[in-house]
């Protein structure tokens, strides 16, 4: 089967529009390299379907196809308000309660049962994404808040709640979060989504329940929270891969400042080589219609020149009514990108402590980037067992491929996400000149590479002990 390959990877969340095998299948040859689970929607029944559906696509067609658990985390919604909903009217005071019931005029329940514990006058109160301002005025701190509204107009049921002041103490992993895990875990997903992160503790909670199930799955720390990217170094140092999640960091942070924001986190994660997803909102208007406007195409491609490794699709996939036009629309803007103005080998800030434990492999793939840019090599080839030299590799963005060999198979797909990679299964492992003529005849066999060609090689030696990269050859393919 014939697939689209860019080294910007392409996040697809998974619903009604794109479950179907044959849709997914499609999207999968246009460009979809990971499927997004949101636990935020769906019945547990459906999650599975989707996760079944992925996994017969892998084996039937030998793909790597990896899948993101995304977990709700501590979202916060008002409960059902009376039909037609509610009018707030801007100067208006409104009674918020814990105490469940139909909104009306006069009240609304909210979902969160500390919150006028928590919260404190002046704070605000954002609703529906924003559309709507209240400003704490009082708190009885037992179960009811009255609030001012600043900038009204209609609430309906079920709408989200955002706190941009307040110490939020909702924990990060809510009961529903556990029960979803589960699943996930219990499927082997690769990649774990937790959302309204705001510490690194937060992240080493959520590994330690990985880590209890015996499972290897890696998480993605999701940033849309002030108080994220007040931790964001040492987030960024205690998680697996970072999504910045413009939807609701928008919501509670200024939006002028997202932009740099963006781009700050991206350059972060870079330096720490670790995978980062830019989502929310790519193409929305292709929900609806077979063509973008002119900003997306603007925003998928500034994406990219970020650095991004992976951007990212919700609604546009999930609901939308053109979910195999909207993934070839993106990969022909990340091809774009790519082939015309990519800034391959851009200098990579470099985290490298000549102390550390990691500190001459990391050179040592530095060294492999390097000698590929100034040969012309057509390929990095390396094997790996934990994924690491993959990570570190991609980092430094590379203008030629990075072909991957691992005897991993729960590593293929969790390197689908990475930048620039593509994995292959190999178990040999015999020999360091036996496994790198095995490598490279692979990729001449699927015409990757033909004689005369230049390619890198790293590995362990001796590679039967799978141990840290210590190895670099340059090889001509003969």
């Amino acid at each position: 089967m014939k697939l689209s390959y860019n080294r910007t990877k392409i996040v697809a969340t998974m619903g009604p529009a794109s479950g179907k095998k044959d849709v997914l299948l499609a999207m999968i040859k246009a460009g979809v390299n990971v499927c997004r689970l949101n636990f935020s929607h769906g019945k547990p029944e459906d999650h599975q379907k989707v996760i079944d559906t992925i996994r017969e696509i892998n084996e039937q067609y030998k793909l790597n196809i990896g899948i993101l658990a995304d977990l709700q985390g501590p979202k916060i919604r008002i409960g059902l308000v009376k039909d037609g909903g509610i009018h707030l009217v801007n100067g208006k005071t409104i009674k918020i309660t814990t105490k469940e019931c139909v909104g009306d005029d006069e009240q609304i329940y909210i979902t969160y049962e500390t919150f006028p514990q928590d919260v404190h006058a002046g704070e605000t109160i954002l609703l529906d994404d924003g559309k709507l301002q209240l400003r704490v005025v009082e708190t009885n701190r037992r179960d009811t808040v009255i609030c001012e509204v600043l900038h009204g107009g209609i609430l309906t049921s079920r709408k989200g709640v955002n706190l941009p002041n307040t110490k939020v103490s909702i924990p990060s992993l809510t009961e529903e979060d556990l029960v979803n895990l589960e699943q996930a875990l219990a499927n082997d997903v690769e990649w774990i989504g937790l959302s309204f992160v705001r510490n690194a503790e937060d992240i080493v909670q959520l590994k330690r329940v990985i880590s209890q199930r015996g499972k290897t799955a890696r998480v993605i720390a999701k940033i849309e929270k002030p108080e994220a990217i007040e931790n964001i170094d040492a987030i960024i140092a205690a998680t697996d891969g970072v999504m910045v999640a413009r939807g609701d960091l928008g919501v509670e942070m200024p939006l002028e400042e997202v932009p740099l924001l963006q781009k700050m986190i991206a350059r972060k994660c870079r330096a720490a080589s670790k995978p980062v997803i830019v989502a929310t909102q790519m193409l929305e208007s292709m929900i609806t219609t077979p063509r973008p406007t002119r900003a997306e195409v603007n925003d998928v491609a500034n994406s990219v020149l970020d650095g991004a490794d992976a951007v990212m699709l919700s609604g546009e996939t999930s609901v939308g009514d053109f979910p195999v036009i909207v993934i070839e629309t993106m990969a022909k803007i990340v091809h774009n990108v790519e082939e015309r103005g990519y800034p391959y080998y851009s200098n990579k800030e470099s985290n490298n402590d000549p102390s550390s434990a990691s500190y001459l492999s990391d050179a040592l793939c530095g060294s492999a980037v390097y000698l590929a840019e100034h040969t012309e090599a057509v390929g990095i080839v390396t094997m790996t067992t934990s994924g690491y030299t993959a990570f570190e590799i991609s980092s430094h963005r590379p203008k030629a491929p990075t072909y991957i060999f691992t005897s991993s198979k729960s590593l293929l797909n969790t390197l689908s996400l990475i930048w620039g990679v593509r994995a292959y299964y190999y178990d040999g492992y015999e020999s360091t000149d036996q496994t790198i003529a095995d490598v490279n005849n692979v990729l001449k066999r699927e015409n990757l590479v033909e004689s005369g060609d230049v390619v890198i090689n790293t590995a362990s030696v001796p590679i039967a002990d799978k141990g840290k990269t210590n190895m670099l050859k340059f090889t001509v393919i003969a």
